[in-house]
């Protein structure tokens, strides 16, 4: 929201007061530009050299009257490179090598340049997510949210938006391999048949199937006939990202499994513990909109949601906070004790008297990292609060006949293979060579096993240690099914044939039950029909596949009551020696658990805090920093419990101090051209145990540099005014006065606007920053909609990232009078508010991307606006 700075304008650039502007704070973009470090100066002076010439003045002022001048410079965006033309990171469909001829009879609906539109779901972490897919001429090239769909709401993530890249990426595993050599589905079907018509006879002794968790009725019906055709056979089930906390607290609060959802639309108090319910929960998507929902500035609103957060790492949930608190996960366990119980602490009581006020329209919502007994004491409180029922709801478990944890499933695996119990093993999908906790030495273990099968979109670390791998599908290539986070059941049904020569999980597992041609259609089908109690089980399956779900289908509320009093959260690890840290770790933001890592959009994408791209590393507070002489990008080995790793540090404001984060993901091997040998693999030092934090963690400077390429201040936006911050009470006091905005002191456009004022259409878009989360989903989707090439971690480091859309983040900090100041730069650093900023193509009058293009691929129209013929590019 806007507000009364103070400008002045000299040499044509209009400056800001920084530290003593209406709300005494200061923005800021790096820790170099909060110090003004020599090396952000020399930045300054590259990019501004008038405005360098000001940051020259700065000390000298200060020295002279014991401030900071007046003429600070809010350097925030910069001068966007990413108006070119579209690129090589394309979906275009392979050249036909028969002879082709047009349509004879072409079908009503196809016609040329007109798209058509499907619904279907991807599964993500084994939960659907509803889509639309538009199609040209048969070749999916864009995904966008399903409307009608309850998890997505017509909305989308990263990951949604980039399944199109994945699906047509080249590395895709495209032939069935035999150890070394190409073979085929049918030699493996010969192969294959005589030891499965072996594990007949023995009721499926010595054979493992290894998946990830699933919420497919198919899969599931499949899996049930699997267990009666070999009973002795074994099913485990693992998940590198694994919510094993969550279900494991739920059942010590009710004595059974059941599944925990929410409704934050309903939410007035929200206290969250460790949840970055805007990204890692499963019902994410809805969950943001539900909650920003109640954040839009109306003139009839009169009140908004007021959110809490503790948390162990920098979170975009966290940016969010209306008051936010970093803490390690330690600290965080007994801020839910706290919360149940008396609390000690002045700042908790008022939250608690926060939470007694809002009563059924509290919410208290703990995060997958913490421990069970931290879920359980949540439980206890919505209980007490009434909530449950109102903005927290439980339904029968969404996933299949899911462990309580997947972990132990793995190691009862492994124990097995050790014992010589295994001589047969099928894992379906997964990578766990690559992302099993190193404890359990899940590599050694399987090379004890005579017959290893893997079936995987890639050829990735798992395969290569199998005799056998098999191409798989990608979702959008392939019939299957899926439940909702809510329990909907979701339809997935293919855009296009299988690009390589890959099968369905349902395919697969139908040839273990004895059915060698059925195709996925005719599975999943019948499998629907068998669930199906209507009349009319044609038009129902048409209404199905046209919705992408069947209407009325998620999981009802049921009753639970607690079972006992919570316990107290036990110890993550034996207490820390004086001076020791704790390690965290996270999925990264931008490729998850790294099944996303040869995805070259999510790689170059900047994450949402760091905007490091191509890498991950170790995130440490800037206290800890100087408490260690570290820097930034300065490598280092990290010891935890016997193992170690080398990373390099990031330093971040806002991270708890002594507290180590590190995004799992990287350090791939296999995963294709783009993935191999990016970052480092937390992985290496993530136990089974302790498999989100821990205390115990040494670090060891190795005296060398390692670059990372980081987006967050280059391209400095040299003394605009462009992030605006007020209080709801403020803003409607203004706005009753009409007074929400200066108008801008610089004309919007040279461009004639005389010529658009009797246009019946006016082109415009306006982005409301109080709703905007961070979240990158509009990057990646305006790269998939523009097929805007990926340049690699050189040119991004050189600042050569070509995205027409970025979100920048911007620090915001207390202090009025002391802005260079070394003990106020530390406060300013260690907790500071963060906002977000889009900043879009602005359609330039004199268009960079229109003088440079050597095809006239960008030009310019009558209306003001840039234009791109992507058939010339």
């Amino acid at each position: 929201m806007d507000r009364p700075d103070q400008v002045t304008q000299d040499k044509d650039v209009f400056h800001r007061d920084l530290t003593r502007g209406a709300d005494g704070r200061r923005y800021w973009r790096s820790l170099d530009e909060l110090a003004q470090s020599p090396e952000f100066v020399e930045k300054l002076h590259r990019e501004f050299p008038s405005a360098a010439a000001e940051w020259d003045e700065l000390d000298q002022d200060a020295s002279r009257d014991g401030g900071v001048s007046r003429r600070n410079f809010l350097t925030m965006m910069g001068a966007s490179i990413a108006l070119a033309g579209i690129g090589g990171a394309g979906c275009r469909a392979r050249d036909p090598v028969e002879k082709i001829v047009p349509y004879v009879n072409q079908p009503e609906e196809i016609i040329p340049g007109k798209p058509l539109y499907f619904a279907t779901s991807l599964t993500i972490d084994g939960l659907a997510h509803g889509v639309l897919v538009e199609s040209h001429e048969g070749r999916p090239t864009k995904i966008e949210g399903n409307p009608e769909h309850p998890a997505t709401l017509g909305a989308s993530n990263v990951f949604m938006q980039a399944a199109m890249l994945s699906m047509y990426d080249p590395d895709r595993s495209k032939v069935v391999r035999r150890i070394d050599t190409v073979s085929t589905w049918d030699r493996f079907w010969q192969e294959i048949a005589p030891i499965i018509a072996g594990k007949l006879k023995s009721g499926g002794a010595g054979m493992r199937i290894l998946t990830e968790p699933t919420s497919s009725p198919t899969t599931a019906a499949q899996i049930v006939a699997l267990r009666q055709r070999f009973p002795q056979a074994r099913w485990h089930q693992y998940s590198p990202l694994d919510r094993a906390n969550v279900r494991q607290g739920a059942n010590a609060a009710f004595g059974r499994p059941v599944n925990v959802a929410y409704r934050f639309d309903r939410a007035d108090v929200i206290v969250s513990l460790d949840s970055d319910f805007f990204q890692d929960e499963p019902g994410h998507i809805r969950y943001a909109r539900q909650f920003i929902d109640r954040r839009r500035v109306r003139k009839d609103r009169t009140e908004m949601n007021r959110l809490y957060v503790f948390e162990s790492t920098r979170t975009i949930t966290g940016a969010m906070a209306d008051h936010r608190r970093p803490m390690s996960p330690q600290q965080i366990s007994q801020i839910a004790l706290a919360l149940a119980g008396q609390p000690a602490d002045d700042s908790l009581s008022a939250i608690v008297e926060d939470l007694r006020r809002a009563g059924r329209n509290a919410l208290v919502i703990a995060g997958p990292t913490q421990p069970p007994e931290v879920h359980a004491a949540c439980h206890a409180i919505n209980a007490a609060l009434g909530s449950a029922g109102n903005t927290v709801y439980y339904t029968e478990p969404v996933e299949f006949d899911v462990p309580l944890d997947t972990t132990r499933s793995l190691a009862h695996l492994v124990d097995d293979m050790n014992a010589g119990a295994v001589d047969l093993l099928l894992i379906v999908g997964g990578n766990p060579v690559y992302n099993s906790p190193a404890d359990l030495n899940f590599l050694e273990a399987m090379r004890k096993v005579s017959l290893r099968v893997h079936l995987s979109e890639y050829d990735d670390e798992t395969s290569e240690q199998c005799h056998w791998h098999l191409p798989m599908t990608h979702d959008l290539e392939q019939w299957g099914d899926a439940r909702a986070y809510d329990g909907t059941m979701s339809i997935v049904q293919p855009l296009i044939a299988p690009l390589y020569e890959g099968r369905s999980v349902n395919e697969f597992l139908s040839v273990l039950l004895g059915q060698l041609a059925r195709p996925a259609y005719e599975i999943v089908r019948e499998s629907w029909r068998a669930r199906y109690r209507g009349n009319d089980f044609e038009r129902f399956w048409e209404q199905t596949l046209h919705d992408g779900l069947m209407a009325n289908s998620e999981l009802p509320p049921i009753d639970v009551r607690l079972a006992a009093q919570p316990a107290a959260p036990a110890p993550a690890t034996a207490p820390a020696s004086p001076g020791g840290l704790q390690i965290v770790f996270r999925p990264d933001p931008s490729i998850g658990d790294g099944r996303w890592a040869n995805n070259g959009w999510l790689q170059e994408l900047p994450k949402p805090i760091t905007k490091i791209t191509w890498d991950n590393a170790a995130l440490i507070s800037p206290a800890t920093a100087l408490r260690m002489n570290l820097k930034n990008g300065e490598l280092v080995d990290l010891k935890y419990r016997g193992r170690s790793v080398r990373a390099p540090i990031q330093i971040v404001p806002g991270l708890p101090d002594d507290c180590v984060t590190l995004h799992l993901g990287y350090g791939r091997t296999r995963a294709g051209n783009v993935g191999n040998g990016v970052g480092f693999s937390a992985y290496a030092i993530r136990t089974s145990d302790l498999p989100w934090f821990g205390a115990g963690l040494e670090i060891m400077s190795l005296g060398k540099e390692y670059t990372l390429a980081s987006t967050q201040h280059e391209s400095l936006m040299h003394g605009r005014d462009l992030v605006r911050v007020r209080d709801i009470e403020a803003f409607r006091s203004r706005h009753e006065k009409n007074e929400e905005h200066h108008p801008s002191r610089y004309p919007l456009t040279f461009f004639d606007q005389s010529a658009l004022m009797n246009q019946h259409n006016a082109w415009g878009m306006t982005i409301d920053i109080n709703a905007c989360i961070g979240c990158n989903a509009c990057v990646i989707a305006c790269q998939a909609e523009n097929n805007i090439p990926v340049v690699g971690k050189e040119q991004v480091a050189k600042g050569r990232h070509m995205h027409w859309l970025r979100v920048d983040t911007y620090f915001a900090s207390e202090h009025p009078d002391r802005g260079h100041d070394f003990v106020y730069r530390d406060r300013a650093a260690a907790n500071p508010d963060v906002y977000f900023q889009p900043v879009p193509c602005m359609h330039c009058e004199n268009a960079p991307c229109e003088v440079v293009c050597p095809v006239g691929a960008t030009a310019h129209d009558a209306e003001g606006t840039n234009n791109m013929v992507y058939n010339r590019c």
